[in-house]
């Protein structure tokens, strides 16, 4: 199995990079050339196969919305200056076709779409007219509030279909861990279920994203409110998920769980 080129015979990691002020997580934020070339760099020699460029909060919960000229500028910038300084693909998270297009035109070479081509209208267009690999996320309207695992499956499969319509194939599926929020169950309930189910998305025969890292469902398990303070709770989580099947792991800290999807792995082979 391979996703953007890169083999996933093993678990791999996507490193997080945040040009966006206002993300969850301030300690993922670069706004300085040196230091974003720097981390970037710093995350592939920690064993990063894939780094992913966000210039544009897209955490439910925050109030994120900017100018969609400001989200351009950002990352174009961001991918410019760390194209030749790094040798893996780079990945763009965003909802909106025109900065997906900017981007891969900058040097970007995977979109990440949290909204699953469901979102913007043109992004399967510029995906396909690129030829860029999609990452697509669960999403839509939580019907079935009993069933988290299936919805994920519909949500999943509706994305699927809009991408087979327009012919692209290299996709990795995202089961959007702290996007879904119903009022009931409450989310962390939600997530933790999704990750102890993650093997029933291999249906799909997709590699599996799953992105765990200090979100707000490890804070509300461990009663740690400061994301600088959930990396232990991410690190349990990634590695039931790589246990469960995961293939590729979004995450702010490389080295650290790294680790953890190594020795995850490892048991893995053990298992019945």
């Amino acid at each position: 199995m391979k996703f953007a080129g890169v083999k996933l015979d093993e678990p791999r990691i996507m490193g997080v990079i945040n040009v966006s002020p206002e993300s969850f997580y301030k300690g993922s934020v670069r706004n300085d050339e040196e230091r974003l070339i720097e981390t970037a760099v710093r995350m592939v020699e920690e064993g990063a196969s894939f780094i992913d460029i966000g210039a544009k909060s897209t955490a439910p919960y925050l109030e994120t919305q900017i100018p969609v000229e400001e989200e351009i500028r950002r990352a174009v910038w961001a991918i410019k200056a760390i194209r030749d300084h790094i040798d893996v693909p780079i990945s763009i998270d965003t909802t909106s076709a025109r900065v997906a297009e900017e981007a891969l035109k900058a040097g970007a070479d995977i979109i990440n779409d949290v909204t699953g081509f469901k979102g913007d209208p043109g992004m399967a267009e510029v995906a396909k007219e690129y030829g860029a690999p999609a990452i697509l996320c669960a999403h839509g309207e939580v019907r079935n509030l009993s069933d988290p695992v299936h919805t994920v499956m519909d949500f999943l499969q509706e994305s699927l279909v809009i991408a087979e319509k327009h012919g692209i194939e290299d996709i990795t599926i995202d089961p959007a861990i702290g996007f879904l929020r119903p009022e009931w169950p409450p989310w962390y309930e939600w997530d933790s279920k999704v990750i102890a189910n993650l093997e029933a998305l291999k249906i799909f025969g997709r590699p599996i994203l799953i992105g765990v890292s200090r979100k707000s469902f490890i804070g509300a398990i461990t009663g740690r409110k400061d994301p600088a303070e959930r990396l232990p709770g991410s690190l349990s989580a990634t590695a039931v998920a790589v246990l469960k099947g995961a293939h590729i792991v979004r995450t702010h800290d490389v080295k650290e769980t790294l680790d953890a999807v190594k020795v995850a792995a490892f048991i893995r082979r053990f298992s019945p």
